[in-house]
């Protein structure tokens, strides 16, 4: 995920962008995203607002969790209650990678997963999560600022990118170990037991809130 500083995110169809502090909006597109961006030469870092807001609490039925936090007095709080027993912080940026940052930006951007948390805390600037809304047809495109802290759960597709301002810096937190591992979008990743898991938690989550 970018630049350490101590040490230190295809063919579906649609996308949505959470504005702090706490609402999203949609962008649909067809196809595949990267097939409309071409077609409409649009950028991944574009804002990509379709006026349709999703809700904090439909991101906890996707298993995403959201907080806006002021002070690491706050981020250890939470640390402390979820276990979080490691971090570091990266800067992504031209100025911190450079030559490799727009290849790192490209590999953020491919949607995959992973079989741990994927939870951060953004010290300065700005970018997007995109996570896969529960038809897994459409992108909810998640706006994270200086504040915000993210927690995406193990299973769930996503990517990532920055803004156009190209600057992020951000606080990772880990349960165990800190790592960096995509499992980038294929056959093989359908049927990762994370991935099955992940599902199935998202229909138990989809029965209780329509009962």
């Amino acid at each position: 995920w970018c630049q350490p500083v101590a040490v230190l995110a295809a063919s579906i169809h649609s996308t949505t962008t959470i504005k702090r502090p706490a609402t999203i909006d949609l962008l649909n597109d067809s196809k595949s995203h990267h097939e409309s961006l071409h077609d409409s030469q649009l950028s991944p870092q574009d804002d990509h607002d379709s006026n349709q807001p999703v809700s904090v609490e439909e991101l906890e039925h996707l298993g995403v969790l959201y907080w806006s936090v002021d002070s690491i007095d706050q981020v250890n709080s939470i640390a402390t209650q979820r276990d979080y027993k490691n971090r570091d912080q990266i800067i992504c940026s031209p100025q911190a990678m450079g030559d490799i940052y727009q290849e790192k930006l490209d590999i953020f951007f491919e949607e995959h997963l992973h079989e741990d948390e994927e939870i951060r805390w953004v010290v300065e600037g700005s970018g997007y999560f995109d996570v896969r809304d529960r038809s897994d047809q459409r992108w909810v495109r998640i706006k994270v600022e200086k504040g915000d802290l993210l927690v995406l759960p193990p299973g769930i597709f996503h990517r990532f990118t920055v803004d156009k301002d190209n600057y992020i810096k951000a606080m990772r937190l880990f349960k165990d170990e800190p790592k960096w591992v995509p499992l980038n979008r294929s056959s093989e990743t359908e049927s990762n037991p994370y991935r099955k898991a992940y599902v199935e938690q998202i229909g138990k989550a989809l029965t209780t809130s329509a009962s």
